[in-house]
C-alpha cells in the first residue's frame, strides 16, 4: 500500500526525529547519519518526492525494478542509485552499468565478477562488503572470519572501491538480536581499519524496525522503506 506525497513528508519528518534522538542518546552528531529511502515496490513518482525533500539517493533491492523506474523517469537521474539487495551473478553487468554503488557485495566470487565488469566499463565501482554478523543462515554475506581471509584480495581489486560494510539484522529476535549484530560489525570495522590503514568509513546498518540500535552502534547510513512509504504491497 503506497502512501501519498503529504504522508511521505510527515513520515520523513518522524524518521528524521528518530534518527536525531538516537544520535543524541549515543552522543553522536545526527549529521553523521544518512537516511537512504528504499523504494522497493514503490511507483516511480516517489522519486520526485525524494528529490523534493533533499534526499539525494535511493536504495533498490532488485536490479530489474530499478531499471524500470529509471526508464520511466528519464528526467530524475540526479538521484544516486544504490543496490541493497542480493545481486545474482547474471544481473551483475546491469548492476555495474546502472548503479552508483552496490552495498550488497556478499562473496569473493561476486566481487571478482564486479571488478572485471567495472574494469571493462572503465570505472571504479564503489561498493560495500556485506557481512552476516548475525549468523543468520538465511542471510547472505561473509562471516567475519571469512572476510578477514578475503580482505587482502578484495582491497587489491583495481576497479572496486571498498567504502565500508553493510549488514542486515537477523530475521528473528527483533531489536534484542539486531543490536549485537550491529555491534559486531562496528567492532570488525574498527579492527579492519586499524589493520589496513584505510578509512572504510561507511557502516550501512539499520532499517525501520531497528534504526535506534544501529545508530547506537555507529551506523552511518540507515535504509528506510516501510516507515517512509507505508507497508509494501504483497
Amino acid at each position: 500500500m503506497n502512501t501519498g506525497r503529504k504522508q511521505f513528508s510527515e513520515n520523513l519528518a518522524r524518521v528524521r526525529k528518530r534518527i536525531a534522538a538516537a544520535a543524541r542518546a549515543a552522543g553522536r552528531d545526527p549529521a553523521t547519519i544518512r537516511l537512504l529511502p528504499v523504494t522497493k515496490t514503490q511507483p516511480p513518482e516517489v522519486l520526485d518526492w525524494i528529490r523534493a525533500e533533499g534526499l539525494g539517493a535511493v536504495g533498490e533491492n532488485r536490479v530489474q525494478e530499478a531499471l524500470g523506474k529509471r526508464g520511466e523517469a528519464a528526467d530524475r537521474h540526479g538521484l544516486r542509485w544504490e543496490l541493497i539487495g542480493h545481486l545474482q551473478s547474471n544481473k551483475a553487468a546491469l548492476a555495474v552499468a546502472h548503479f552508483d554503488r552496490i552495498q550488497s557485495v556478499d562473496s569473493l566470487r561476486l566481487a571478482r565478477r564486479l571488478d572485471r565488469l567495472a574494469a571493462e566499463e572503465g570505472r571504479v565501482l564503489p561498493v560495500l562488503l556485506q557481512v552476516n554478523t548475525g549468523g543468520d543462515p538465511r542471510k547472505y554475506g561473509w562471516s567475519p572470519e571469512g572476510l578477514r581471509a578475503d580482505l587482502e584480495e578484495l582491497l587489491a581489486m583495481q576497479a572496486l572501491g571498498v567504502e565500508g560494510f553493510m549488514t542486515i539484522g537477523p530475521l528473528e529476535g527483533g531489536r534484542e538480536a539486531a543490536r549485537p549484530a550491529f555491534a559486531r560489525l562496528r567492532a570488525l570495522a574498527v579492527e579492519l581499519r586499524e589493520a589496513t590503514g584505510l578509512p572504510l568509513a561507511e557502516l550501512s546498518m539499520g532499517m525501520s524496525g531497528d534504526l535506534e540500535e544501529a545508530v547506537a552502534e555507529g551506523s552511518t547510513l540507515v535504509r528506510i522503506g516501510s516507515d517512509l512509504f507505508g507497508p509494501r504491497d504483497p
